[in-house]
């Protein structure tokens, strides 16, 4: 490797910010792109573990450094300047080539170092902790964030572009333009209380599932959309008894002998078939659906999260294999599953 101290033509970058070096500090920086991130001082701090007047005492100096306010004050809240945000930019670039730099330099110490920050739908959350669980063995030092939020936030977040991966049951494609990675079933069925009438009885009509009271989730629920369709196309019409705002109230509603529920098979992931909640063998269900990996197509991956979803990509098998040992109804689904998965990945191939 040449090295530029030996080189007499060589000459330092022009672009070498000289003042802002002399004058501005990475923790000034970070403090600030937090801020702008989050949206308030105040949170910038908690995530930080310093106090709110060390943020404003920082901003302040870095506002100085520039010789020009960073954030404009409306009413009770702030927002960053035309400069603030022209910094904000700059700061994302800085860290995502220093995280990258820093990933790089552990790859070479024999370990891998870095961040990740994941924010997942509420369902996803009976999953992706198994996942993160082998991840963060294989990389013990990453260090994972993950939030756990609603459809409608998580769009929020993924257009502000808040993290670096975002795990959803569809991806919101006609929100902006996203990478969509499949990454493992997510099987949709329907469950009952174990002592149900109907619990053993093979293919049942939905007909006669529509004679029974339903459970959904609140409206703006990808499975409560999906639910009602499934009873749409039958010409069929669902007799809701309630609407609850969380799986966790659904399942505890079904085991309390109140009605019939569509969950993922995630949702019952630690309970198994042994306990109060148990999978009827439908017409039409399960209905399987996907897990997606999703990020802006305009958003360059850090090492670590590139880390992470070659990893995901990986463990579908072992997924559909504990899904299938869970709830041997889903088996001929699941691998109808996995062969069209296998037909989409050698199109993906002939593509390249």
């Amino acid at each position: 490797m040449t090295t530029h101290s030996n080189d007499p033509d060589y000459t330092p970058p022009s672009a070498m910010p000289e003042y802002l070096i002399r004058y501005a500090t990475l923790r000034q920086l970070q403090i600030f792109e937090a801020s702008v991130r989050l949206g308030s001082f105040s949170r910038a701090a908690e995530e930080l573990f310093v106090t709110q007047p060390t943020v404003s005492m920082q901003i302040k100096k870095l506002s100085d450094a520039l010789g020009t306010p960073l954030f404009e004050q409306l009413g009770r809240n702030v927002r960053p300047t035309e400069v603030g945000l022209d910094l904000y930019e700059a700061c994302c670039r800085i860290f995502e080539n220093l995280a990258n730099l820093e990933m790089k330099v552990s790859d070479h110490k024999g370990m891998r170092r870095g961040r990740l920050r994941l924010c997942v739908v509420t369902t996803a959350k009976y999953i992706v902790p198994e996942v993160l669980g082998e991840f963060c063995r294989k990389y013990p030092g990453i260090n994972v964030t993950m939030k756990v939020s609603n459809r409608h936030r998580i769009i929020e977040r993924l257009t502000s572009y808040e993290d670096d991966l975002y795990i959803m049951g569809q991806a919101p494609e006609d929100v902006m333009d996203v990478h969509a990675h499949p990454f493992a079933p997510n099987p949709l069925a329907m469950f009952a209380h174990r002592d149900h009438p109907l619990v053993g009885q093979k293919n049942i009509p939905l007909s006669r599932i529509a004679e029974e009271p339903i459970i959904l989730r609140e409206p703006g629920s990808g499975i409560r959309d999906t639910t009602l369709r499934a009873f749409d196309a039958k010409g069929l019409r669902a007799k809701v008894r309630m609407e609850l705002g969380s799986n966790e109230a659904i399942k505890h509603a079904v085991a309390g002998g109140l009605g019939l529920a569509v969950l993922s098979a995630h949702t019952l992931s630690l309970e198994g078939p042994g306990g109060p909640v148990t999978l009827l063998d439908v017409e039409g269900f399960p209905i399987m659906r996907r897990w997606y990996l999703v990020y802006p197509k305009n958003k360059d991956l850090s090492l670590v999260a590139e880390a992470f979803v070659q990893f995901a990509l990986n463990v579908e098998e072992k997924v559909r294999e504990k899904l299938q040992q869970q709830w041997p109804l889903m088996a001929d689904a699941l691998a109808d599953c996995r062969d069209s998965r296998a037909v989409h990945r050698s199109r993906r191939r002939s593509k390249k």
